[in-house]
């Protein structure tokens, strides 16, 4: 049975910058100008050589550090794995991996977000009403105390992710709930939490995160909206300059 032009429809979509990076590294190991357990040039080389910003570099070499190909070792650089080549051959020969859905880019993610988080933080401060849940992932956020372990990884990931949820269910209006949803569900694909992981990995710097998402909501509750849209704008331009610095 021959594929439809309906197939072929359904399955074509253009490839965000990031995927097209990667895909230029993974030819670079297939040829072998980038050999197993090599350095690859630095995030500014590799931006320089394909025309890119470097937070597209930073989203690439994350989505190969998470297939394997590739290990980023801090202070040091990026390597590629040894088993690279062979990871890539039988890859190759799996069409179901191939057509798996793509991680959505974490820059656009934060560009979504600075959109919407400000305005959804003003909505929430006009009810000025003091939320159990998002009271509950601020507590959680705050007992973090070793960023290392992979238990309070997991809890400050899911807190996080849900605490800015649940300042649109602050809002009462179900509309901006299933937006933030969408939201919230890209902040928990894997390459979203390798590029904050291996940005946000200093407990001080936690600490400063959850100071930041304490003042957004004390600023909700008290009916400030002014201040909660600043501070959630100086929130997300943080997490910008530390997991997408350009």
């Amino acid at each position: 049975m021959g594929t439809t032009r309906q197939d072929l429809e359904s399955n074509f979509r253009p490839l965000q910058i990031y995927e097209q990076v990667e895909e230029k590294i993974k030819e670079e190991i297939r040829t072998g100008r980038f050999a197993a357990e090599s350095r690859l040039p630095s995030e500014r080389e590799l931006a320089a050589l394909y025309g890119v910003g470097r937070p597209a570099v930073r989203e690439a070499i994350g989505a190969l550090q998470n297939e394997g190909l590739v290990v980023t070792k801090r202070n040091s650089g990026t390597y590629v794995s040894s088993a690279a080549s062979e990871r890539l051959l039988n890859d190759d020969g799996n069409h179901g991996a191939q057509n798996a859905e793509p991680d959505f880019s974490p820059t656009g993610t934060l560009e979504t977000r600075f959109i919407l988080e400000p305005a959804i933080a003003r909505r929430a401060a006009a009810r000025g009403k003091r939320d159990r849940l998002a009271e509950q992932y601020l507590a959680e956020m705050e007992t973090i105390q070793d960023i290392d372990n992979p238990e309070q990884r997991a809890l400050w990931n899911n807190s996080d992710r849900m605490f800015h949820r649940q300042l649109a269910v602050m809002t009462g209006d179900a509309l901006l709930v299933k937006i933030a949803d969408e939201v919230a569900k890209t902040m928990d694909q894997p390459l979203w939490k390798r590029l904050k992981d291996d940005g946000i990995f200093d407990p001080l710097r936690i600490r400063l995160y959850a100071s930041e998402h304490r003042l957004i909501y004390e600023s909700i509750v008290s009916g400030d909206a002014d201040a909660a849209g600043f501070y959630v704008e100086q929130h997300i331009k943080r997490v910008r300059r530390d997991i997408a610095p350009k």
